[in-house]
């Protein structure tokens, strides 16, 4: 379940990204860049910030 969370979280934030950077600033593509580097460095440290953050909310 936090697997899906977490990819839908991340899938997410990219689309919010992508039209904020199209409707308001083309510096909000900062923000997908983030995500994408976030998922990078946690397919190699098994290390995801959000995951922590469900297990204190007690998401299983």
């Amino acid at each position: 379940m936090r697997e899906r969370i977490v990819r839908a979280v991340a899938g997410g934030l990219v689309l919010i990204s992508i039209i904020l950077a199209t409707f308001i600033n083309l510096e909000w593509l900062w923000l997908s860049a983030f995500v994408g580097v976030n998922l990078l460095q946690s397919s190699f440290t098994r290390f995801c910030p959000l995951e922590k953050i469900l297990d204190k909310l007690g998401v299983e």
